[in-house]
């Protein structure tokens, strides 16, 4: 398990090349995993829009993972990018970065967050963990439609 205590989460400008590389992994294996009319990843472009905040968490010099907010209005937020390098996977840096990006939305004043992830086998650890820190399963919200290989995510703060 990691320590938390190293754990260096950031909000991040997305410039760094270990940040734009692991972006682009976290694309490619939602590609890989579902089909493309079901992926809701977002690219390096998109992620930069204002509304949205990416953090990064780093050990030292290696980055640990990623993840962002969407904020959507000043009381509702979605969980978007989750994702922990390959080499961090089932060390707690997902869960840090969870926590990290929930209390920054309470302290931003946000009631409810959302988000979408794949009901594939695949996803089943992300399903887990955003279960054991208080998500639970809901219809489509916002502009997402009902699809078999989305599972969609609540949770008030």
């Amino acid at each position: 398990m990691l320590d938390a205590v190293t754990l260096d989460i950031r909000i991040d400008d997305l410039s760094s090349a270990a940040t734009r590389q692991l972006i682009g992994i976290h694309l490619a294996g939602m590609y890989d995993t579902s089909p493309a009319e079901s992926v809701h990843a977002l690219g390096i472009d998109e992620l930069t829009s204002p509304d949205i905040t990416v953090w990064s968490a780093w050990q030292g010099e290696d980055l640990v993972g990623i993840g962002a907010l969407h904020q959507h209005d000043p009381l509702n937020g979605e969980l978007k990018s989750m994702r922990v390098a390959d080499a961090f996977r089932g060390t707690g840096a997902g869960r840090a970065i969870l926590r990290h990006i929930l209390e920054s939305a309470r302290i931003r004043g946000i009631h409810t967050l959302w988000l979408e992830t794949g009901s594939e086998d695949y996803f089943a650890p992300a399903r887990a963990l955003y279960a054991s820190e208080g998500f639970a399963e809901c219809g489509p919200f916002g502009r997402y439609l009902p699809d078999p290989n989305s599972t969609f995510m609540t949770r008030t703060l």
